[in-house]
């Protein structure tokens, strides 16, 4: 093949008017070559497709790993409200037990303190 041919097959032609009339002498064929564009980007949107499928992915991914680690925060943060609630009831528990040991020792005469210097007289 050669290039005059080649190039015939490359270009598409433009009919271009030079005048206002209709009568078709007066146009003159200019060749315009054809534009690969259409070829490269279909291989850049195939080449920018796979690339953003790669990329929605990893954000696909990565949400679902934020996610995940939220829900396993509200889970901690859920069982800190419940340690502390039932750290709060142990304490107060403890107070009460102290209070009622207190009483019981204050009633009873084995843990009464004694006088001694009035019982050597």
């Amino acid at each position: 093949m050669d290039t005059s041919s080649q190039d015939e097959e490359d270009c598409t032609f433009t009919n271009i008017s030079l005048a206002d009339d209709t009568d078709h002498s007066s146009r003159i064929l200019y060749s315009k070559p054809k534009s690969l564009l259409p070829k490269m980007m279909n291989a850049d949107m195939d080449a920018v497709d796979a690339e953003n499928q790669v990329e929605l992915e990893e954000k696909t991914r990565l949400i679902n790993q934020v996610l995940e680690l939220q829900h396993t925060l509200e889970d901690l943060s859920a069982r800190v409200d419940a340690v502390k609630e039932e750290n709060l009831k142990l304490k107060s528990e403890n107070q009460v037990l102290g209070q009622y040991i207190e009483n019981l020792m204050s009633a009873s005469s084995v843990f009464q303190t004694t006088d001694t210097k009035s019982k050597r007289k």
